[in-house]
C-alpha cells in the first residue's frame, strides 16, 4: 500500500540523462570549430600574412636587414635614461607653454543679458577679454545688451581649476567636422558658418555657448586653429595641430573631410574593441550568477531532501554541499571583498603607471586575445601617424600627440623613445626595432617607408592591415568563445547536478 502511494519523480532521474545528451550534442560542436573552424582560420591567416610579406618586401633588396650591423656605434645611454630624457623634455615644453600663456590676454566669464532681434529677452555666459569686446560682438549677433557683469561662479571655479569644459565625444566631434566642412564648401565663410551652427543650436546651451566663443575668438582675427585651442580640453591637440597646418597650405576643407573620416574609422576601431571586451565579460558574469544561484538557492533545496530522506551524503557530493553552505553562509563578505578588490585594482590601474604597464603587458600576452590589443593599438598609431604625416605636422609634435592618444604604456614608451632618437637624429625605424609588441610586417613597413619616403603612405597600408586583422580577430572572438563557455559550463553545471543527484539514487533503493 505504502509504495502504491509513493510516487517517484522520474523526472528528476531523465533530468540528467537529457541534459548529458544536449551536452554531447553542444560539445561535439564546440570540438568541432576548436579543432576545424579556428585552425582553419588560423592556417588562412598564415598564408595572408606570408603572401602580404613577399608582396611588400618584393624587390627590396636594398632595405636594410632587421638585425643591428657591426658599424653601427654603441647606444650612449640606456633606455631608462633615454626615457627619462623624454619626459623632462615633455615637462620643459609644458613649462614653456604655461609661460606663454601667462603672456596672453587674461580672458574672464562675463554675464550678459539683453533682447534679441524679436524683442525676446537673452542671457547667458561668455569668456571674455573685457566687456567692450563682449558688447560688440553680442551686438554683431543681433542682441540688444543693456547688463554685463562678472560671473562669479564659474571665475572661482576657473581659478581654482574646475572648469566645465569637456572634451567634445566622437559621435558630436564627427558631426561638427561634416557641418563645417558641408558649409564653407557651399561657399559660407567660416565666421557665417560658425554664427549659422549657433544659430540652429539654439535649443542645446551647451553646444550655443561653444558656438558661440569660437565665433568670439574669430571676430577678435584669432585663426581658426587658436579659436579652437583656447576653448580648453574641448578639441583634441590632434585635430587643432591638423587645422594649423591646413591654414598654412589652404586645404582646410579637405583636411577638414579627412578628420572626420579619420575619426570615423577610430570610432569604428573604438567599438570593436570595446565589443571585444564587453563580450567575454558578459558570458563570464553569466556563468558565475548562474553558479552562484545554483549553490546558494538550489543546493539547499536537495540538503532538505536529504535530511528529510534521512540520507547520508559522502565524498564528492558532501564536498559541493560543504562548498554550498560556505557561500549561501558568507554570501554578503563574499561580495564586499570581491568588491573591495575590483575597486582596489581599478584604483592601482588608474593611479599607477607600472600596475598599469604591467596588466597592459599581461593582457598583450593572452593567447589569442592579446593579438586583439595589439592589432588596435597599431591601428590606431599608424592612422594617426599617417594623417599627421599627410598634413605635414612636424614629427616631433606628432609624437607627442601619438603619446597622448593612447592610454597603453608600452606604447607611450616607444612614442618617448622614438622622440629621443628623432633629436639625436635616428631613424623612426630604430624605436621600432626588436620591440615583442611591434609585429615584423609592421618594422619592416615602416622601414620601407624611411627608405622609399613614403612613410606616410605606408603608415596608411598599415593601418589598413591591421584595422581588417584586428576586425577578423574580433568576429572569431566571439564565435570562440560561445561554444567554450558554453562547454565549460555545461560540464561545472553538469558536475554540480549530478553530484546531488546520485543520492536520490539510493533514496529509490530504499523505497523499492
Amino acid at each position: 500500500m505504502n509504495n502504491r502511494k509513493i510516487r517517484f519523480p522520474f523526472n528528476i532521474i531523465l533530468a540528467p540523462f537529457i541534459f548529458i545528451i544536449s551536452f554531447i550534442k553542444h560539445f561535439f560542436i564546440g570540438v568541432k570549430f576548436i579543432f576545424f573552424d579556428s585552425w582553419f582560420n588560423r592556417l588562412d591567416y598564415k598564408i595572408k600574412e606570408k603572401e602580404f610579406k613577399e608582396k611588400e618586401l618584393k624587390g627590396k633588396t636594398s632595405l636594410p636587414e632587421k638585425k643591428v650591423t657591426k658599424e653601427k656605434e654603441p647606444e650612449i645611454l640606456s633606455l631608462s635614461e633615454r626615457q627619462k630624457i623624454a619626459y623632462e623634455k615633455k615637462e620643459l615644453l609644458a613649462q614653456m607653454q604655461r609661460e606663454i600663456n601667462i603672456h596672453k590676454v587674461n580672458k574672464e566669464y562675463y554675464e550678459y543679458y539683453g533682447t534679441n532681434s524679436n524683442g525676446e529677452k537673452v542671457k547667458g555666459t561668455m569668456s571674455a577679454t573685457n566687456k567692450i569686446t563682449l558688447h560688440n560682438f553680442l551686438a554683431s549677433e543681433g542682441i540688444d545688451v543693456y547688463a554685463i557683469k562678472k560671473a562669479k561662479l564659474p571665475n572661482f571655479l576657473k581659478k581654482i581649476g574646475l572648469d566645465s569644459e569637456k572634451e567634445l565625444s566622437i559621435k558630436d566631434l564627427i558631426f561638427w567636422l561634416t557641418q563645417v566642412s558641408t558649409y564653407l564648401k557651399a561657399g559660407i565663410t567660416l565666421n557665417d558658418t560658425i554664427k549659422l551652427m549657433t544659430k540652429q543650436a539654439l535649443k542645446d546651451p551647451t553646444k550655443c555657448r561653444l558656438y558661440r566663443a569660437i565665433s568670439y575668438e574669430l571676430t577678435l582675427g584669432e585663426n581658426f586653429s587658436t579659436a579652437l585651442e583656447n576653448q580648453g580640453k574641448v578639441f583634441p591637440p590632434l585635430l587643432i595641430n591638423m587645422i594649423k597646418s591646413a591654414e598654412a597650405t589652404g586645404e582646410l576643407i579637405k583636411t577638414l573631410d579627412d578628420m572626420a573620416n579619420y575619426y570615423t574609422e577610430i570610432d569604428k576601431t573604438h567599438k570593436e574593441m570595446l565589443s571585444a571586451i564587453i563580450y567575454p565579460t558578459i558570458l563570464i558574469v553569466f556563468a558565475i550568477a548562474v553558479l552562484t544561484f545554483i549553490m546558494v538557492y538550489v543546493i539547499p533545496e536537495f540538503i532538505k531532501i536529504y535530511d528529510q530522506a534521512g540520507i547520508t551524503v559522502s565524498g564528492f557530493t558532501l564536498g559541493i554541499i560543504n562548498i554550498s553552505n560556505f557561500i549561501t553562509s558568507n554570501i554578503s563578505i563574499i561580495i564586499i571583498i570581491s568588491l573591495l578588490i575590483i575597486i582596489l585594482l581599478l584604483i592601482l590601474y588608474k593611479k599607477s603607471k607600472s600596475f598599469r604597464k604591467v596588466i597592459q603587458s599581461i593582457g598583450m600576452h593572452i593567447p589569442f586575445f592579446g593579438k586583439i590589443i595589439i592589432y588596435n593599438e597599431l591601428t590606431l598609431f599608424t592612422k594617426t601617424f599617417s594623417s599627421l604625416l599627410k598634413n605635414s605636422v612636424y614629427i616631433t609634435n606628432s609624437m607627442e600627440i601619438l603619446t597622448n592618444i593612447t592610454n597603453n604604456e608600452v606604447y607611450k614608451d616607444i612614442m618617448l623613445e622614438t622622440i629621443s632618437n628623432i633629436a639625436r637624429g635616428e631613424k623612426i625605424s630604430a624605436s621600432f626595432y626588436n620591440k615583442w609588441c611591434i609585429p615584423d610586417v609592421a618594422y619592416y613597413m615602416i622601414v620601407t617607408g624611411e627608405s622609399t619616403g613614403e612613410l606616410s603612405l605606408m603608415m596608411d597600408k598599415v593601418a589598413t592591415y591591421y584595422g581588417d586583422l584586428h576586425k577578423n580577430r574580433v568576429t572569431n572572438l566571439k564565435a570562440f568563445l560561445e561554444p567554450i563557455m558554453i562547454v565549460l559550463l555545461a560540464i561545472i553545471v553538469g558536475i554540480i547536478i549530478l553530484a546531488v543527484v546520485i543520492p536520490m539514487f539510493s533514496l529509490y533503493g530504499e523505497i523499492k
